[in-house]
């Protein structure tokens, strides 16, 4: 069982269980030098939008499943125990394999977790305030989902 860490933001980790783009999460750890997020039931073959983090990076650490990080001209494929980065200012997505995945989301410094949950506190999720969203915490949306970076 993972357990939530000190916070500095006890109000994002208080959520518990958040929807975050039809994925179970839960925000571990928030503020200061890292965010974590524990990607709990990401369906098979989920991929989010292409996006870009300017502030953070974004890490991978998989639990279960298998899960592909798509970065400028490679694909890292990730299974049980492997870790991969995504540097900020980096264009990237994911793409989980052919069963649900678990992993861990870190993001140095944090900010990752607090754009995870104002997006599972939004009433309406269109294409157009997921990337307003993004926009206010500094990730710019590059492309709909299934795009691949170049």
């Amino acid at each position: 069982m993972l357990r939530a860490m000190t916070t500095t933001t006890p109000d994002i980790q208080a959520a518990g269980e958040l929807d975050f783009l039809g994925c179970r999460a839960r925000v571990l750890q928030s503020g200061g030098g890292l965010g974590l997020v524990d990607m709990i039931d990401v369906p098979a073959g989920h991929m989010p939008p292409l996006h870009v983090h300017r502030n953070e990076d974004e890490g991978f650490y998989v639990l279960s499943g298998r899960v592909s990080l798509l970065l400028p001209g490679r694909e890292i494929e990730l299974g049980p125990g492997d870790f991969a980065r995504a540097p900020r200012d980096v264009p990237h997505a994911y793409r989980v394999g052919d069963a649900p995945a678990r992993w861990l989301v870190t993001s140095t410094p944090s900010g990752f977790e607090r754009f995870v949950a104002a997006v599972a506190a939004l009433d309406e999720l269109t294409p157009e305030i997921l990337g307003a969203t993004a926009a206010q915490h500094d990730i710019e949306i590059l492309g709909p989902p299934g795009t691949l970076p170049s």
